[in-house]
């Protein structure tokens, strides 16, 4: 089956150009939001400039992205994020300029309050919102030094918040913390939902192609189905190098449907 729409939660690259170009000329609909790691050492903001470049349209950063052809938006969050509650680099400051918290946040309210009321709000960050747990094994905990925080998004977790007060997104996808914690201590929960019935999927399955105890090479894919504005799956799967699902892990949803 493939994808009406493939989302990449950055950290592309630290800072390689090559992988930028590959992505920005696959002949697929996407979208792309840059992680900390895409500017590389580059603290000018010489390096994003040109990863912006390259993406063009694509990339979703502060802003909803939308296709004539395809009945869905993408709201993307801060670009860049290394997690940790709100902090720009001097690269992301160089090109975006001296963004504040709130400044921030209205950003990614606006764009929300854009999408139509028939397409799923789907919110596309590099690293998820705070408040979804400080233990490591969460889906935003810091795992690398103790003591284990919430290194969520302040911004992030403030915008999504606000958007609730009119309509409670479907979908939050992010990346940057790695579902393998530090010092083989574990693995991080990587897929929720709240109270509200927003979904959280973290991403960042690191690497992302390995070999099972058969020797069989597979890929690791997230993978989101929507029924009109309600999501009906979501799960991590396993791939062949020729598409064929050989293993899967489900979010449990209520009152699950077939899409």
């Amino acid at each position: 089956m493939q994808p009406d729409l493939t989302l990449f939660v950055g950290d592309l690259s630290d800072g390689d150009l090559r992988l930028t170009r590959r992505i920005a000329a696959l002949p697929t609909t996407k979208a792309v939001i840059l992680g900390n790691h895409d500017r590389g050492g580059d603290r000018s903001g010489g390096l994003l400039r040109q990863q912006l470049a390259l993406l063009g349209q694509h990339h979703c950063g502060w802003t909803r992205l939308t296709w004539d052809h395809l009945p869905v938006s993408i709201v993307g969050a801060r670009p860049c994020s290394a997690g940790g509650g709100f902090h720009l680099s001097k690269a992301v400051q160089a090109v975006y300029g001296p963004v504040d918290l709130q400044t921030s946040v209205d950003r990614i309210v606006a764009a929300a309050a854009e999408v139509p009321s028939d397409q799923p709000l789907i919110v596309m960050a590099h690293c998820g919102p705070s408040g979804l747990g400080s233990d490591p094994e969460s889906p935003c905990g810091r795992d690398w030094k103790k003591p284990a925080v919430d290194w969520g998004d302040q911004d992030l977790a403030l915008a999504l918040d606000r958007i609730s007060q009119r309509r409670h997104p479907d979908l939050v996808v992010f990346g940057h913390m790695h579902h393998a914690l530090k010092r083989g201590s574990g693995i991080r929960q990587s897929m929720l939902r709240n109270r509200s019935g927003t979904a959280f999927l973290n991403a960042a399955c690191v690497p992302r192609s390995g070999v099972n105890a058969d020797g069989l090479l597979l890929l690791h894919l997230s993978w989101a189905e929507f029924s009109g504005s309600r999501l009906c799956c979501l799960a991590h799967r396993w791939y062949t190098p020729d598409g064929v699902v050989r293993h899967e892990e489900r979010l449990a949803l209520a009152n699950p449907q077939p899409c």
